[in-house]
Order: C-alpha cells, then sequence, then structure tokens
C-alpha cells in the first residue's frame, strides 16, 4: 500500500500500549480503514485534540512495515462537531450510527453513498434543529437501503396486496420477513410491530430522493414512536444483533 490522502471520520479509537492508538476511519476514497497513530497519546504537537470520535479528517497515512497497520502521520481538524460530544443523547445516537457501519462495513471497500450520509446526519445532529429521532430514522432508513436490506413498505410480503389497497390503518410488520403483511395474510400470534399508514408513508419519503428534501418532513409524535420502535427492531434483527450503543441509547430515553 502507497501512502495516500483522504477525507475521513473517526469510528472507533483503541489504546494500543503506552503511547499508541489505534484508530479506525471510515474514509471516503477508501472506505473503512484500521490505522496505528504512534505517539498519539503523548505527543502534543501532531495530534492534540483532533483525534476525536465522529470528527471528520483530511488524514495521510503511510504503509506500515510487512503487513502492519498504516500509519497515520497527519490529520487535520475539518468538522469537529463540538455539539455532538457535549451532549450525551447525541453522542449516544452518533455512537449507534457509527458502530452500525463499522459492523456492516468490510474493510477497504468504497462506500460513498454511505459515506456522504453518515457526515450529513451527524452535521444535522448537530446543528440541533431537527429531532435527534427524526435524524436517526432517516439514517436508518437510508443506511439499510445502501445495505441491500430496505424494508418492503409497499406491498404485502405475502400476498402481494398493494399498501394503499389494505383496509386497516394499522399494518403488521413482519421482522423476519422483512415486510408488511395485510390483515389477510397476518398469522393468529403476530407480534408487536405495527405502522400505520401515515407512518408508512413518512418512512417511504424519507427513504428516497433529495436528503434536504426529507430532512424539511416533520414526523408526528405517533409517526416518531412508531418508526423508532420499527427501525430499531428491524435494523438490529438484520445486522444480526442489537448494538452496545443502541442498548445505551434506550436506557438513555428512559431516564
Amino acid at each position: 500500500m502507497a501512502s495516500f490522502s483522504t477525507p475521513a471520520i473517526m469510528l472507533r479509537r483503541i489504546d494500543y500500549g503506552e503511547y499508541d492508538l489505534i484508530i479506525t476511519f471510515f474514509t471516503l476514497n477508501m472506505g473503512k480503514i484500521s490505522t496505528i497513530a504512534k505517539y498519539a497519546k503523548k505527543s502534543v504537537k501532531r495530534f492534540s485534540g483532533i483525534l476525536e470520535l465522529f470528527s471528520v479528517l483530511q488524514v495521510v497515512c503511510s504503509p506500515g512495515r510487512g503487513k502492519g497497520l498504516p500509519v497515520l502521520q497527519e490529520a487535520s481538524l475539518q468538522r469537529p462537531f463540538p455539539k455532538i460530544r457535549a451532549d450525551i443523547k447525541k453522542t449516544a445516537y452518533a455512537s449507534y450510527w457509527a458502530e452500525l457501519i463499522n459492523e456492516w462495513l468490510e474493510d477497504g471497500k468504497k462506500q460513498i453513498r454511505l459515506y456522504h450520509l453518515f457526515q450529513y446526519v451527524l452535521n444535522e445532529l448537530d446543528l440541533d434543529q431537527t429531532p435527534e429521532s427524526a435524524v436517526s430514522i432517516l439514517f436508518q432508513m437510508r443506511f439499510m437501503s445502501i445495505s441491500g436490506f430496505c424494508p418492503n413498505l409497499r406491498h404485502c410480503c405475502i400476498c402481494g396486496i398493494e399498501t394503499k389497497k389494505m383496509k386497516t390503518d394499522k399494518i403488521f410488520f413482519n421482522i423476519k420477513k422483512g415486510g408488511l403483511v395485510c390483515e389477510n395474510c397476518v398469522p393468529g400470534s403476530s407480534g408487536n410491530i405495527y405502522l400505520s399508514k401515515g407512518t408508512i408513508k413518512q418512512l417511504l419519503w424519507v427513504g428516497n430522493g433529495d436528503l434536504a428534501r426529507a430532512k424539511r418532513l416533520r414526523f408526528s409524535h405517533n409517526a416518531l414512536n412508531e418508526s423508532t420502535k420499527f427501525l430499531e427492531a428491524f435494523v438490529p434483527y438484520h445486522l444480526g444483533r442489537e448494538t452496545k450503543s443502541l442498548k445505551i441509547l434506550k436506557q438513555l430515553r428512559q431516564e
């Protein structure tokens, strides 16, 4: 691997030895990469105060020895997002998104759409003009679309009838099948994930099209609650597990 420079968002940092850090970045040009920042905990000049989670950086890395990790040589801060780290709930939301990305992405696989989406929602979270739960709904819907597990909200996943032709206002969503089930196909023991037609319409809206337009959508209180419950069940199921950060986020909301 040759030396490289790329925009990057910090996903994770781990202490390594007495002075070093192992840092996982989501980069624009190279996807997810792990690097070693030598003497990062000791050096005042090179990385002072900028190697913080969720920060957008311009990083310069050189090849490691043999098969070792690339070495972080330089980093300049582009977007610090200070309001996120100053608020425990905002930090929990950003940590949840970062953990989803870190768990799903393969090393070295470029994902430009997801990179821009992540930077966009971090910026919205930091601006504090849109409810955190609404920003999280937007991220999760689009993340699932990019990852190939977009929920089927347009028709019954069993008989195929379109959502708009279903007679009931609240429609069952089958997590395992990944789609809606109409009133004629719903089993007797159906679970507890139901979405109203209004919520479904809003989810489809934020999941497609221009990000700036999607941001302007105002969720009702009911739609926020239904969407949050639905996505925080659906996304971890298809990822394979519930993330630690989601558990913390749920605890914070209860408090």
